[in-house]
């Protein structure tokens, strides 16, 4: 194999709209780039893992992998546990390359998706002016992964939004509720709710709840399997290789 392989890793989810999600967005890039090899691995809950597809490709000749987070911040599994996964498979599999590649985001691709994703829940550029926007995330204790979804709040809101307000899922408040209330209680006339979740599951069904309960007036589906974060997973893996060719050469 004389190009590096593509293995994308998400984390999995005993929701079965998790994985399907994950494999349509893979088919997706697959298609962006043919010829281009594109693997699929999760961290748990979902087959198959990480060392069993990095395993099949030593097996089947390849010498170097991508593996990219399908992640959009870096907390905990970007930080610690892929890093640890892939630490394992280069000690087992001396001769295959691995190289981790950079989370998703922030990127301008990723408020793209958001923004396709208001459009067909049916908000109009102008709608903007009069409509408070929910960016719910699914939350963290980290405070690196925090700031930047503080900061995607901060750069939406010059888009033209009324006002822009982060809310979590876990770890940390507010929720989606509390944020959609709150910009209630400020006066602002339609609130929409954007979840900046890739797959559906368990969390992006508790900020679909939250938005629900507290009367949102529009909810945006999670980022899927869109042209956008397709390309992005193509960024993401070709500023990898241009890496690994500087190290090589240095």
């Amino acid at each position: 194999m004389t190009h590096p392989a593509l293995l994308v890793i998400a984390h999995g989810s005993r929701d079965p709209r998790h994985a399907a999600t994950v494999h349509a967005l893979t088919e997706r890039v697959r298609a962006e780039r043919p010829g281009l090899r594109v693997e699929t691995a999760f961290l748990e809950f979902n087959a198959p893992s990480v060392p069993r597809v990095l395993e099949r490709l030593a097996a089947q000749g390849a010498d170097e992998v991508v593996a990219l987070p399908l992640l959009l911040t870096r907390a905990f599994h970007a930080k610690t546990d892929i890093p640890s996964v892939l630490r394992e498979a280069r000690a087992r599999l001396p001769r295959l390359r691995v190289r981790q590649a950079g989370v998703l985001g922030p990127s301008p691709l990723l408020n793209a998706t958001l923004e396709r994703r208001l459009r067909e829940a049916g908000v109009r550029p102008g709608d903007l002016p009069r409509t408070g926007l929910v960016l719910a995330s699914a939350g963290s204790s980290d405070p690196e992964a925090i700031a930047v979804i503080a900061e995607i709040a901060r750069e939406l809101r010059h888009t033209g939004w009324c006002a822009v307000r982060p809310a979590f899922a876990s770890a940390l408040l507010p929720r989606t509720e509390d944020a959609v209330r709150a910009l209630r209680a400020e006066g602002v006339e339609r609130v929409a709710v954007a979840p900046y979740v890739i797959a559906p599951g368990r969390l992006p069904d508790r900020i679909a709840a939250g938005a629900r309960a507290a009367g949102a007036d529009v909810l945006a589906d999670v980022l899927g399997p869109a042209p956008e974060l397709a390309r992005l997973l193509l960024d993401r893996f070709d500023e990898a290789r241009v890496t690994v060719g500087a190290s090589l050469s240095a």
